[in-house]
């Protein structure tokens, strides 16, 4: 019963799953910027390459 106790006590697994979170969070925000911006920026480039070809 005491191990059962202290294996619950143990908190050492804790921070890598914690670390492990964090940084898949932080991957997630960065993919989403960098889609983001990906389709902003070839949004404006198809925009100014309209304009070109129109004048």
């Amino acid at each position: 019963m005491d191990k059962i106790k202290s294996f619950f006590k143990d908190e050492e697994g804790a921070s890598a799953v914690e670390y492990a979170l964090l940084v898949s969070l932080i991957a997630v925000v960065i993919i989403t910027a960098v889609r983001t911006l990906g389709t902003n920026a070839s949004t404006t480039l198809n925009r100014a390459a309209t304009a070109i070809a129109n004048t």
